[in-house]
């Protein structure tokens, strides 16, 4: 997997989703080979809903959850 966000040459463009791809890349799919396309989608959506949201502190939101982040927000 490939991609690029931001402009050739100004890599804070968008440095949030720099962030999201390189974990991703690096915590889920890294050297992993899917067989097609519909297995990947699976795994991204796997990724962000059962690990990214609910599994893995974000050291931006105090090493807490985006679940219990948002929660302590409306509180």
């Amino acid at each position: 997997m490939k991609q690029s966000m931001n402009r050739p040459g100004h890599c804070t463009d968008n440095a949030h989703m720099e962030s999201f791809f390189h974990s991703l890349k690096g915590e889920w799919i890294g050297g992993v080979k899917y067989a097609k396309v519909d297995a990947l989608r699976v795994s991204i959506r796997d990724y962000i809903v059962n690990f990214y949201n609910r599994t893995r502190l974000h050291s931006g939101l105090n090493y807490r959850l985006p679940n219990e982040f948002v929660r302590l927000q409306l509180h």
